[in-house]
């Protein structure tokens, strides 16, 4: 889809720097993928209750594991 948008010259020069990507057009669709993800995501909220571990789990003994 094209269209015209008007962007903040700052922000824009900010975002391409903080992303390393080399045009307005990669900043502008990851930001878009970005924010799709984001909103899509289930809410930790919504899940409570609704995932059943392993009788067996320890996430203390798998804590322990990481350094």
């Amino acid at each position: 889809m094209r269209t015209n948008i008007v962007i903040d010259d700052a922000l824009m020069q900010n975002a391409m720097e903080a992303s390393g990507l080399k045009t307005k057009k990669e900043v502008v669709e990851k930001a878009l993928v970005e924010f799709v993800e984001r909103r899509t995501r289930k809410d930790l909220k919504e899940l409570h209750g609704k995932i059943q571990f392993a009788d067996d789990y320890d996430y203390k003994a798998i804590r322990e594991g990481r350094q």
